[in-house]
């Protein structure tokens, strides 16, 4: 069973830096896009940042010059560096991956962790 697991969310003060990180484990294929998405009470989770596997990236407008998507394909891992934290950044951070399970054009999927929380205040 192919799942991800998120790491190092918590209490960050404002202005300050956070990494949270991301670990996608079982069996598939291959993994293509990776990213981050966040959920602020009563909304709709939205798109943080996404990066491919050839390294193309994009952001939210809200977190553009703040924060720094990379991945580790050889560690099926990604990340999310997050600078000048802002109370409005408090949020659950959700990872997401989409790739496939064989080589199958049919075989794709698409899979959610389990959410981090950040909190950032004073």
């Amino acid at each position: 069973q192919v799942q991800l697991v998120e790491s190092g969310g918590g209490l960050v003060q404002p202005g300050g830096s956070l990494r949270v990180s991301c670990v996608a484990s079982g069996p598939f294929f291959s993994i293509n896009t990776m990213g981050w998405y966040r959920q602020f009470p009563g909304k709709e989770r939205e798109l943080v940042a996404s990066i491919t596997t050839r390294g193309r990236m994009d952001y939210a407008d809200s977190v553009k010059g703040r924060f720094t998507i990379s991945r580790d394909n050889a560690k099926n891992t990604v990340y999310l560096q997050m600078n000048s934290l802002k109370p409005e950044d408090t949020a659950v951070y959700y990872c997401n991956a989409a790739g496939y399970y064989s080589s199958h054009p049919y075989s794709n999927f698409e899979l959610w962790g389990q959410g981090t929380l950040v909190t950032v205040s004073s």
